[in-house]
């Protein structure tokens, strides 16, 4: 009897579901003391462009919430103010909530293409990127957590606020997966396509999700979904090959490949991110090549320029990286120009050191 007792109790414990996703209100909800002191640091009396920075002071500043990156901190408002640690989304959903809380026309900004995804083991995780956009007397600012993310053409785009929470969940989901917790992973994701059934990346981590619980035919068709929302996904093409492969389908593995490929020769981006491996194999003149070709689909990125500077330096060719860090000089925004002048004084000294020991 003891042992039938002790039986049930675990296997009751095994099946319990996970707790359930946040409510989308629970997530936005400004918590009182918030509110209070948004109130006493932003005089709502003053001009909106007065307010902003304000807002921008009170965020950063030691004497106000002295926020902290931290890449996975996607936090609830509440969750956020209470340990005062944010990634992008969880900054972006805070400040337009205080935003607004002053009188201000605020929303979340997405940006369709960034430098940022990451690998775990053979799957590949789309990382978007969110801002804030503030409308003031018909002008247009964004806040950026990262002014250092190199953004596509388009720059960012305004969203609603089901799609900004479409964000969360995904985000929320990915985490949760890469912690092991499959079944609230799959209802995080399953909220991320809820709040916004055309989010390709949550497709693709619903595949990978899919995938590790042991339904590759399910996982086919969430590629499937999230290629036919966004055909040049390149996660989702490279996951849907690798799945193929293991599948035995080659024809199928060869046409996603084909099509991965055709999206990266025309993506600067990936370009970019080719070049980075080549550095990392130590192969600089491939490098040279990636990042040369980066730039003529997306020239005047500073980034890229540092980047191609840097490996004409690992090459050996000083003359060409001072010439490619100039440009990453003219085309680096305020931020980012000292660094880049520290680099460029430091090449300049490498340079006549070299000469004079010729």
């Amino acid at each position: 009897m003891f042992g039938w007792t002790a039986f049930a109790l675990v296997a009751a414990t095994a099946i319990a579901p996970p707790p359930a996703p946040p409510a989308a209100d629970q997530i936005m909800r400004v918590p009182p003391a918030l509110h209070a002191l948004v109130q006493q640091r932003v005089d709502l009396r003053a001009p909106r462009e007065q307010r902003l920075q304000q807002l921008v002071k009170f965020a950063f500043d030691a004497d106000g919430l002295d926020l902290q990156y931290d890449a996975k901190a996607t936090n609830s408002i509440a969750e956020t103010y209470a340990t005062r640690r944010v990634n992008c989304l969880s900054f972006t959903l805070l400040f337009v909530a205080m935003a607004r809380d002053v009188g201000l026309d605020a929303q979340v900004e997405e940006v369709g293409r960034v430098l940022s995804w990451y690998q775990d083991g053979d799957a590949l995780y789309n990382a978007g990127h969110v801002n804030v956009g503030v409308r003031i007397d018909g002008r247009h600012a964004s806040i950026d957590l990262d002014r250092s993310v190199l953004m596509d053409r388009r720059g960012p785009q305004p969203i609603s606020d089901r799609r900004a929470l479409a964000h969360y969940y995904n985000n929320r989901g990915a985490e949760l997966m890469a912690d092991g917790d499959l079944p609230a992973a799959q209802q995080h994701l399953a909220m991320a396509l809820q709040m916004d059934r055309d989010f390709a990346a949550a497709w693709n981590n619903l595949g990978v999700l899919e995938l590790r619980q042991g339904d590759p035919q399910a996982a086919t068709q969430d590629y499937a979904t999230a290629l036919a929302v966004d055909p040049n996904h390149m996660s989702a093409l490279s996951n849907a090959a690798i799945l193929y492969r293991r599948l035995g389908d080659g024809r199928r593995e060869a046409a996603m490949l084909a099509r991965l490929q055709r999206v990266q020769q025309t993506d600067p981006f990936q370009q970019y991110l080719l070049g980075n491996e080549a550095e990392r194999r130590q192969n600089y003149a491939a490098a040279i090549g990636y990042y040369r070709h980066a730039l003529r689909l997306y020239d005047g990125a500073g980034l890229l320029y540092f980047a191609l500077a840097r490996a004409y330096l690992l090459n050996g060719d000083t003359r060409r990286a001072n010439t490619a860090m100039q440009q990453a000089l003219a085309h680096a925004d305020k931020a980012t120009q000292p660094r880049y002048q520290a680099k460029l004084d430091a090449l300049r000294r490498l340079s006549h050191n070299t000469q004079a020991q010729r």
